[in-house]
């Protein structure tokens, strides 16, 4: 049976559960040296995510829902086996997930069908702190329907300003659209009270949780979200695969995305019939191995233990936020109660990328850069970071490994 981690259990006790499972990763068995604090931009992949992609290849593949052989109706009953398992994931109906390639896709989805039902002067609620993805859909809405954005501020701890967000409301509110953890700061946004807030206006919401998926559980019906929106690759699963969640009110008023094959029920000269939900968001061949994979990757997370495992990566980034916020020159950027496993970091005058690929001497992978979020760099007056991002298979030893290589690099760079 597999070892699942502990909820608060010490991080020592967590830290050799997460030495057990890094063996499920065939990369560090041909990178045994390798110390990955990259988990925000994708996450390894372990052996039962690979095999299931590599199974369906082996012995199902073949196009879905319109064949009439043998390996095709094994082929859509794996597809749409992974959808029940996605809606069971993030506590949803099958009718209510649609695949796509990511979050990216998710959110242009949204502002490409929801967002043209919008009229010019109607106004939408973003976050200073957002990933360009979902940020950039929208600002490209204003082009073309003439819509206003308004921003949640950021506090200087990295926390969203929820007295200031309350004021942005009018009558003109069509959307709220916030990320629930922060790719940068690591911040756990506090998204009941945001969609509390616009459901008391009557304003949809919609929640990037590409960093919650991996992280936290997930119950959409709980949670309240009009549109929830993530990634695979981020939650252990293969690349070219995520998840659009709408609620069924929501997506059935949605015209659909894109045109071609399986989105439609009739094609007549004159036109043609939608299809019936989730498939009207589903045009052409959809990435089926990817979403067997996707599947395979939510049964990984759920037998180690998704609340435990978040928790535990909070831990490891609170040990290395103490290890390193003593490092001269160093700057962590934000301090909010509720972190998940992601710390963003300056050192002095040094450029985020000459931190990085001094790291990477010593095989210690981090990112560098302004992490897709140009805005909230400019709001903490950086042009750019290094970012820890932390992951199941990440043990103390590798945060402390971090810290001793990041205390000397002030003497270097």
């Amino acid at each position: 049976m597999r070892a699942q981690f502990v909820a608060h259990a010490p991080v020592e006790e967590n830290s050799s559960i997460a030495g057990a499972l890094k063996r499920e990763f065939p990369i560090f068995g041909e990178r045994p040296e390798l110390i990955y604090l990259d988990n925000a931009a994708t996450a390894q992949k372990p052996l039962s995510v690979l095999d299931a992609e590599r199974d369906f290849y082996l012995r199902s593949c073949a196009n879905v829902h319109r064949a009439i052989h043998a390996i095709g109706e094994e082929a859509t009953a794996r597809y749409e086996e992974a959808r029940r398992r996605m809606a069971d994931f993030i506590g949803a109906r099958p009718r209510e997930i649609v695949f796509t390639r990511g979050t990216t896709e998710s959110i242009n989805l949204v502002a490409r069908t929801f967002g043209e039902t919008l009229q010019p002067d109607d106004e939408i609620i973003l976050s200073v702190m957002e990933h360009h993805a979902n940020m950039v859909p929208w600002q490209q809405l204003t082009e073309r329907r003439g819509v206003s954005l308004k921003f949640i501020p950021v506090t200087e701890e990295g926390e969203l300003d929820l007295a200031e967000y309350e004021k942005l409301f009018s009558p003109k509110t069509r959307l709220v659209a916030v990320t629930m953890v922060s790719n940068v700061l690591g911040t756990i946004n506090p998204v009941d009270k945001i969609i509390a807030a616009a459901h008391g206006a009557k304003v949809p919401v919609l929640l990037d949780v590409a960093q919650a998926a991996p992280s936290m559980p997930l119950d959409a019906r709980a949670l309240g979200a009009d549109f929830a929106a993530f990634s695979g690759h981020k939650m252990y699963a293969p690349f070219g695969i995520g998840v659009l969640y709408g609620t069924e009110r929501m997506l059935d008023a949605m015209p659909p995305f894109m045109g071609g094959g399986d989105m439609i029920s009739e094609v007549r000269l004159e036109g043609f019939s939608v299809n019936e939900l989730p498939y009207k968001f589903e045009a052409g061949t959809p990435p089926v191995a990817q979403a067997v994979g996707l599947e395979a990757a939510a049964d990984w997370l759920s037998s180690v233990g998704i609340a435990a495992l978040g928790e535990y990566e909070s831990a490891l980034a609170r040990r290395f936020m103490d290890g390193i916020e003593g490092i001269p020159g160093i700057r962590i950027l934000g301090s909010a109660a509720r972190r998940a496993g992601i710390v963003a970091f300056t050192l002095g005058g040094a450029h985020a990328h000459d931190v990085a690929a001094y790291l990477d001497r010593f095989n210690i992978a981090v990112r560098a850069g302004h992490h897709c979020a140009h805005p909230l760099a400019r709001r903490f007056g950086i042009v750019s970071s290094a970012r820890a991002s932390f992951g199941a298979y990440n043990t103390r030893e590798d945060v402390d490994r971090a810290v001793a290589v990041l205390a000397g690099a002030g003497e270097v760079l």
